[in-house]
C-alpha cells in the first residue's frame, strides 16, 4: 500500500487544529481569576517569545535533521540517549493524554450549562458519554490517517468562525473606562510579578499542539513544508489567542469574569449580545474541541507508534493496519484516557487539574527539543551547509531553553511530583522494551540518578495524595 502524504495545508491544519482546542474557549475566567489587561500581555509576551523560540528550533531540527522522523521524542533519544528519550516519548504521550481527557470535561460542562445532569463535566452521566464518544474516535481513527486529516482541516475551519465572530463582538462593543480600570487587576491584591507567574501553565497548555507538523513529518510531501506549517500556524493561533484573552476586559469587570463558568467565552458572549451569544460559542466550543480530540488522538498514536519503531518502547507499538495506522498504540492511548476520564469522578475542578498536569508532563519533553537544538548549534553539527544560520540558532535554542525552564519553575512543584507519579510506573515499559532487545536497562550513571530522582518522587506524590498533602 502506498504511504499516504501531507500537503503543507494538511500539516498547518494540524498545527492549529491541536493548538486551538479546550484551551482558548476557557482563556477570559482562566486569565481573570489571575490578572488584568496589563498582567496578561505580559505573560502573552514572555509565552509568544518563549513558543515562537521554540517553534523556530523545531524548524530548524526539522530542516537540519530531515531524517529523525516524530520529532518531540526522536530529538530527545537523538541528543540524549535511550532512557531520557523514553521519557520525552511517554511524557508527551502522558501529557496528550491528560490533555483530550480536558476536552471530554469541558465539552460536559458546556453541556452542563443547558442540561444540569452534565454538571461540570465529571458527573456519572458525563463520564458514560464521554467514554462513548472515546471509542467512536477510536474507530474512526482505525480507518487510516489520510481520512483522520482531511476531517480536521474541515473542523479546523469551523472552529475558526466562531472565535472571529466573538473578536468581532468584543472590539465593537469596547469600553475604554472599563478596560482602564481593568488594567493593573481591578480589585486583585497581588504584585504584577505573581499575577503573570499564575498564567504561565495556562499559556503552556494553549500552546501545545506547535509540533503538531513535525510529529507527523513522516508523512509530509515535502520536509521543507513541517517548518513552514509550525511557524504559519503559531502566528495565526497566538493572534487569535492574545484577542481572545485580553478584549473581555474591555466589556465585563475582571472579577465578573473570573466567576464564570466555563468556558467562560461563551459567558462573556451572553453577557454582552444575549442568550444566543453563549449558545453560538458552545456549538463553536464543540466542533472546534471535538476536532482537537481527533488531532491530538492521531498525534498520541503516532509518537507511541515511533517509540516503538526504534525499540524504546515495546516493539508491539509499532504494530500497523492495513490503513497504516499504529493500531496497539491507538487501543493504549484510547484505554487511558478511559481510565483517566473516569478518574475526573472524584477531582474538585476536573478541568484546571487536566490542564495544568497536561502543561508540566509537556514541558519536559520540550525542554529536551530546545536542549538539542542548543547541542547540535553548540557543535556545528549539520552546519557545514548555510553556517551563517548557526549563530542565529545557537540564540534561539538558548533562549527556547530558558524559555521551558521558566515554565516548569512558574508551575510550581506540585504538578511536577504528579507527574512523577505517572512516569514511574510508565518506567515499566522502557524495561520491557529493554528485555525485548537483550539490552541492559540502564547504560549511563545518569540513567540511575533520573530514574532515583523520579521514583522518589513519586512516592512522595503518592503519601501527599494519600494524606491531603497534595490535592487534586
Amino acid at each position: 500500500m502506498a504511504e499516504q502524504k501531507m500537503s503543507r495545508m494538511a500539516l498547518t491544519a494540524m498545527v492549529v487544529g491541536g493548538m486551538v482546542g479546550a484551551g482558548i474557549f476557557s482563556l477570559p475566567r482562566t486569565f481573570a481569576n489571575a490578572t488584568g489587561p496589563l498582567g496578561a500581555v505580559i505573560a502573552w509576551l514572555i509565552a509568544g517569545t518563549g513558543m515562537y523560540m521554540l517553534a523556530r528550533v523545531f524548524q530548524a531540527l526539522a530542516e537540519r535533521k530531515p531524517e529523525i522522523d516524530a520529532g518531540v521524542y526522536a530529538y530527545a533519544r537523538e541528543g540524549f540517549g535511550d532512557y531520557p528519550g523514553f521519557l520525552s516519548a511517554f511524557g508527551y504521550w502522558i501529557g496528550s493524554c491528560i490533555g483530550n481527557v480536558s476536552y471530554w470535561v469541558l465539552i460536559k460542562s458546556t453541556l452542563g450549562a443547558f442540561f444540569p445532569i452534565f454538571g461540570d463535566g465529571n458527573t456519572a452521566i458525563a463520564i458514560a458519554v464521554a467514554s462513548v464518544g472515546i471509542w467512536a474516535f477510536h474507530f474512526l481513527i482505525l480507518r487510516g490517517v489520510q481520512q483522520a486529516a482531511f476531517i480536521n482541516k474541515v473542523v479546523t475551519v469551523g472552529k475558526i468562525i466562531p472565535i472571529a465572530i466573538f473578536i468581532l463582538i468584543m472590539l465593537f462593543s469596547f469600553k475604554l473606562d472599563l478596560f482602564n480600570f481593568n488594567l493593573y487587576g481591578g480589585d486583585l491584591t497581588t504584585g504584577l510579578f505573581d499575577q503573570v507567574k499564575a498564567t504561565m501553565l495556562v499559556t503552556v497548555f494553549v500552546f501545545i499542539g506547535i509540533e503538531g507538523a513535525s510529529v507527523y513529518s513522516r508523512f509530509a510531501k515535502d520536509r521543507a513544508d513541517v517548518g513552514k506549517a509550525t511557524i504559519l500556524g503559531f502566528i495565526s493561533v497566538t493572534c487569535l489567542m492574545v484577542m481572545v484573552s485580553i478584549l473581555p476586559y474591555a466589556v465585563l469587570q475582571r472579577a465578573e469574569i473570573a466567576g464564570m463558568r466555563q468556558p467562560s467565552m461563551a459567558g462573556v458572549l451572553e453577557a454582552v449580545v444575549g442568550p444566543w451569544g453563549a449558545i453560538f460559542v458552545s456549538v463553536g466550543l464543540l466542533v472546534s474541541v471535538l476536532g482537537a480530540y481527533l488531532a491530538w488522538a492521531l498525534i498520541c498514536a503516532e509518537v507511541m507508534f515511533a517509540a516503538g519503531k526504534s525499540k524504546d518502547m515495546p516493539k508491539a507499538f509499532a504494530k500497523v493496519n492495513k490503513n497504516d495506522v499504529p493500531v496497539t498504540a491507538l487501543w493504549v492511548t484510547s484505554s487511558v484516557i478511559q481510565v483517566i476520564v473516569i478518574t475526573t469522578y472524584w477531582s474538585r475542578d476536573a478541568f484546571a487539574l487536566m490542564l495544568n498536569l497536561t502543561s508540566a508532563t509537556t514541558l519536559i519533553p520540550y525542554l529536551f527539543v530546545a536542549a538539542y537544538g542548543l547541542m547540535i548549534a553548540k557543535r556545528r553539527e549539520t552546519y557545514n551547509i548555510m553556517p551563517e544560520e548557526r549563530n542565529r540558532d545557537l540564540v534561539l535554542a538558548t533562549l527556547a531553553v530558558l524559555y521551558t525552564l521558566f515554565m516548569i519553575y512558574a508551575g510550581g512543584l506540585k504538578f511536577i511530583i504528579l507527574s512523577a507519579v505517572l512516569f514511574a510506573p510508565g518506567t515499566i515499559l522502557y524495561f520491557i522494551a529493554r528485555r525485548e532487545q537483550g539490552k541492559p536497562v540502564f547504560v549511563k550513571t545518569s540513567d540511575w540518578v533520573t530514574f532515583g530522582v523520579i521514583v522518589v518522587a513519586a512516592i512522595y506524590g503518592v503519601y501527599g495524595l494519600a494524606t491531603g498533602a497534595v490535592s487534586i
